[in-house]
Protein backbone atom coordinates (compact mmCIF):
# COMPACT_ATOMS: atom_id res chain seq x y z
CA UNK A 1 0.00 0.00 0.00
CA UNK A 2 0.96 3.38 -0.74
CA UNK A 3 2.52 6.05 2.21
CA UNK A 4 -0.25 7.87 3.10
CA UNK A 5 1.04 11.68 2.32
CA UNK A 6 -1.56 13.29 4.91
CA UNK A 7 -0.82 11.10 8.09
CA UNK A 8 2.25 12.37 10.40
CA UNK A 9 3.97 9.21 12.29
CA UNK A 10 1.66 9.19 14.83
CA UNK A 11 -1.33 8.92 12.16
CA UNK A 12 -2.63 12.54 12.95
CA UNK A 13 -3.40 14.45 9.75
CA UNK A 14 -1.18 17.07 8.47
CA UNK A 15 -0.69 18.89 4.90
CA UNK A 16 2.26 17.58 3.20
CA UNK A 17 4.79 20.04 3.02
CA UNK A 18 5.92 20.76 -0.85
CA UNK A 19 8.50 23.08 0.27
CA UNK A 20 11.03 21.42 -1.31
CA UNK A 21 9.58 20.00 -4.43
CA UNK A 22 10.58 21.87 -7.77
CA UNK A 23 8.01 23.80 -9.60
CA UNK A 24 6.61 22.34 -12.86
CA UNK A 25 3.51 22.89 -15.19
CA UNK A 26 0.33 20.90 -13.70
CA UNK A 27 -2.54 20.22 -15.26
CA UNK A 28 -5.85 18.32 -14.34
CA UNK A 29 -8.79 17.57 -16.35
CA UNK A 30 -11.86 16.38 -14.38
CA UNK A 31 -15.84 15.48 -15.70
CA UNK A 32 -19.27 14.76 -14.43
CA UNK A 33 -23.10 14.82 -15.74
CA UNK A 34 -26.08 15.62 -14.18
CA UNK A 35 -29.06 13.90 -15.36
CA UNK A 36 -32.25 15.25 -15.81
CA UNK A 37 -35.95 15.41 -17.55
CA UNK A 38 -36.51 16.28 -21.15
CA UNK A 39 -37.68 19.05 -19.94
CA UNK A 40 -35.47 20.67 -17.97
CA UNK A 41 -32.84 19.79 -20.42
CA UNK A 42 -35.06 21.29 -23.23
CA UNK A 43 -35.13 24.50 -21.21
CA UNK A 44 -31.28 24.46 -20.36
CA UNK A 45 -30.12 24.15 -24.66
CA UNK A 46 -33.03 27.07 -25.13
CA UNK A 47 -31.91 29.51 -22.91
CA UNK A 48 -35.80 29.18 -21.46
CA UNK A 49 -34.71 28.12 -17.64
CA UNK A 50 -36.75 30.40 -14.90
CA UNK A 51 -33.61 31.66 -13.28
CA UNK A 52 -31.51 32.55 -16.30
CA UNK A 53 -28.97 31.27 -18.17
CA UNK A 54 -27.92 27.91 -16.73
CA UNK A 55 -24.78 27.33 -17.88
CA UNK A 56 -23.19 30.65 -16.99
CA UNK A 57 -23.81 31.05 -13.94
CA UNK A 58 -23.00 27.28 -13.76
CA UNK A 59 -19.09 28.30 -15.57
CA UNK A 60 -19.04 31.04 -13.30
CA UNK A 61 -19.74 28.86 -9.71
CA UNK A 62 -17.15 26.12 -11.27
CA UNK A 63 -14.24 28.83 -12.01
CA UNK A 64 -15.01 30.59 -8.43
CA UNK A 65 -14.87 27.16 -6.47
CA UNK A 66 -11.46 25.98 -8.07
CA UNK A 67 -10.33 29.15 -6.21
CA UNK A 68 -12.02 27.93 -3.21
CA UNK A 69 -11.09 24.52 -2.98
CA UNK A 70 -8.13 25.04 0.18
CA UNK A 71 -11.25 26.84 1.49
CA UNK A 72 -13.70 23.70 1.39
CA UNK A 73 -10.98 20.82 1.37
CA UNK A 74 -9.18 20.88 4.62
CA UNK A 75 -5.97 19.70 3.37
CA UNK A 76 -5.66 20.94 0.23
CA UNK A 77 -3.00 23.63 -0.57
CA UNK A 78 -3.64 27.11 -1.35
CA UNK A 79 -2.92 27.56 -4.82
CA UNK A 80 -2.42 29.98 -7.71
CA UNK A 81 -4.15 29.04 -10.63
CA UNK A 82 -2.78 29.95 -14.09
CA UNK A 83 -6.04 28.82 -15.73
CA UNK A 84 -9.34 27.17 -14.99
CA UNK A 85 -12.20 25.96 -17.73
CA UNK A 86 -15.24 25.46 -17.40
CA UNK A 87 -17.47 23.13 -20.44
CA UNK A 88 -20.54 21.60 -21.18
CA UNK A 89 -21.53 19.21 -23.47
CA UNK A 90 -25.16 18.16 -23.98
CA UNK A 91 -26.05 14.22 -23.59
CA UNK A 92 -29.23 12.34 -24.44
CA UNK A 93 -30.39 12.77 -20.14
CA UNK A 94 -28.40 15.51 -19.01
CA UNK A 95 -25.37 17.45 -19.51
CA UNK A 96 -21.98 17.04 -18.88
CA UNK A 97 -19.36 19.04 -17.13
CA UNK A 98 -15.29 19.31 -17.95
CA UNK A 99 -13.41 21.20 -16.01
CA UNK A 100 -9.50 22.05 -16.35
CA UNK A 101 -7.56 23.29 -13.51
CA UNK A 102 -4.34 24.39 -14.68
CA UNK A 103 -0.48 25.96 -13.07
CA UNK A 104 3.03 26.09 -12.55
CA UNK A 105 3.33 24.64 -8.79
CA UNK A 106 5.10 22.40 -6.52
CA UNK A 107 1.40 19.90 -5.55
CA UNK A 108 -1.39 19.48 -8.32
CA UNK A 109 -4.68 20.49 -9.21
CA UNK A 110 -6.46 17.47 -8.99
CA UNK A 111 -9.03 18.95 -6.16
CA UNK A 112 -9.60 22.05 -7.81
CA UNK A 113 -10.60 19.94 -11.08
CA UNK A 114 -13.19 18.17 -9.39
CA UNK A 115 -14.51 20.97 -7.03
CA UNK A 116 -14.92 22.89 -10.26
CA UNK A 117 -16.84 20.24 -11.91
CA UNK A 118 -18.71 19.22 -8.45
CA UNK A 119 -19.71 22.81 -7.91
CA UNK A 120 -21.16 23.71 -11.59
CA UNK A 121 -23.22 20.40 -11.22
CA UNK A 122 -24.74 22.10 -7.96
CA UNK A 123 -24.97 25.32 -10.05
CA UNK A 124 -27.15 23.68 -12.26
CA UNK A 125 -29.08 21.92 -9.95
CA UNK A 126 -29.91 25.62 -8.10
CA UNK A 127 -30.61 27.02 -11.49
CA UNK A 128 -33.22 24.14 -12.85
CA UNK A 129 -34.32 22.77 -9.87
CA UNK A 130 -37.78 24.64 -10.06
CA UNK A 131 -38.15 22.11 -13.75
CA UNK A 132 -37.07 19.01 -12.16
CA UNK A 133 -36.41 18.55 -8.31
CA UNK A 134 -35.34 14.82 -9.27
CA UNK A 135 -31.73 15.65 -11.21
CA UNK A 136 -28.73 13.40 -10.61
CA UNK A 137 -25.57 14.36 -10.16
CA UNK A 138 -23.38 11.46 -10.97
CA UNK A 139 -19.64 10.63 -11.78
CA UNK A 140 -17.72 13.09 -11.08
CA UNK A 141 -13.99 12.27 -11.44
CA UNK A 142 -10.51 12.65 -12.33
CA UNK A 143 -10.23 12.02 -16.28
CA UNK A 144 -6.54 13.23 -16.31
CA UNK A 145 -3.51 14.94 -14.36
CA UNK A 146 -0.03 16.05 -15.87
CA UNK A 147 2.86 17.08 -14.33
CA UNK A 148 4.97 16.84 -11.00
CA UNK A 149 6.27 13.71 -9.71
CA UNK A 150 4.27 10.60 -10.78
CA UNK A 151 3.59 12.44 -14.21
CA UNK A 152 0.58 11.78 -16.61
CA UNK A 153 -2.20 9.60 -15.36
CA UNK A 154 -4.96 8.75 -17.82
CA UNK A 155 -8.86 7.27 -16.45
CA UNK A 156 -9.57 3.88 -18.06
CA UNK A 157 -12.85 4.30 -19.53
CA UNK A 158 -14.44 2.17 -16.46
CA UNK A 159 -11.79 3.92 -13.86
Amino acid sequence: MAELTHLDAEGNARMVDVGGKAATQRRAVASGRIRMTQEALDAIRNGDAPKGDVLAAARIAGIMAAKKTAELIPLCHPLALDAVTVDFAFEADGVRATATASLTGRTGVEMEAMTATSIALLAIYDMAKALDKGMVIEGVRLIEKHGGKSGSWIASEHG
